[in-house]
Order: C-alpha cells, then sequence, then structure tokens
C-alpha cells in the first residue's frame, strides 16, 4: 500500500517553512518538494506568493501533521487549500513530485 499524502498550500514561503516545520515535529513524516504558484490577482492576496508543501507516510501521521501545520498557517499569513490523499494513484504519485521552486 502506498503511502498517505499531505498537501498543504500556505500564503508566503517563511509560512511554508514554520508550517513545515511544525508537520516535520509532529508526526513521524516526511517532506517531500515544495511548488510555488504566483496567481494572476497576486495583488490582492495576503502574500503574493502560494507554495504548496507535500508530506508522507501513514494516514494517522499524515492526519496528525497536516492539523499542526495548519495551526501553525493560520497563524501566519494563512492557508490555502488543505488535502490528505490516503493512497495516491500511480499517475498522482509522478504529480506529486512536481515543484517549481528550482524554475523561473
Amino acid at each position: 500500500m502506498a503511502e498517505a499524502a499531505g498537501i498543504l498550500e500556505v500564503y508566503g514561503l517563511t509560512t511554508a517553512f514554520v508550517a513545515a516545520d511544525a508537520v516535520c515535529k509532529a508526526a513521524n513524516v516526511r517532506l517531500e518538494v515544495f511548488d510555488k504558484n504566483k496567481p494572476a490577482n497576486a495583488d490582492a492576496l495576503p502574500v503574493p506568493l502560494l507554495v504548496c508543501m507535500k508530506f508522507r507516510g501513514s494516514v494517522a501521521d499524515v492526519t496528525a501533521a497536516m492539523d499542526a501545520g495548519l495551526r501553525a498557517a493560520e497563524g501566519l499569513s494563512g492557508v490555502v487549500q488543505h488535502h490528505i490523499i490516503p493512497n495516491p494513484e500511480e499517475g498522482t504519485e509522478r504529480m506529486l513530485k512536481i515543484s517549481g521552486l528550482d524554475k523561473d
């Protein structure tokens, strides 16, 4: 069985780092790649960059980690979206590895 995937999208890179730290301290999960998105309405957002972090582990660990990450991010610039995929399908597995942080 595949590992569960937690996906947490937040406003700004600083919030992403703080939330990722909380995620890793809360449960037995490992971080996968971060991804970035600068939407068309970036100037209307609290922070003009959205960062999506992905982390993996058992469903119970990913759930506990997500709760910690949400609390950390909501205390800073905020959460855009979050979701847990208990058993990602093969195509989804490939998509989870995509990252725009190392691209211009």
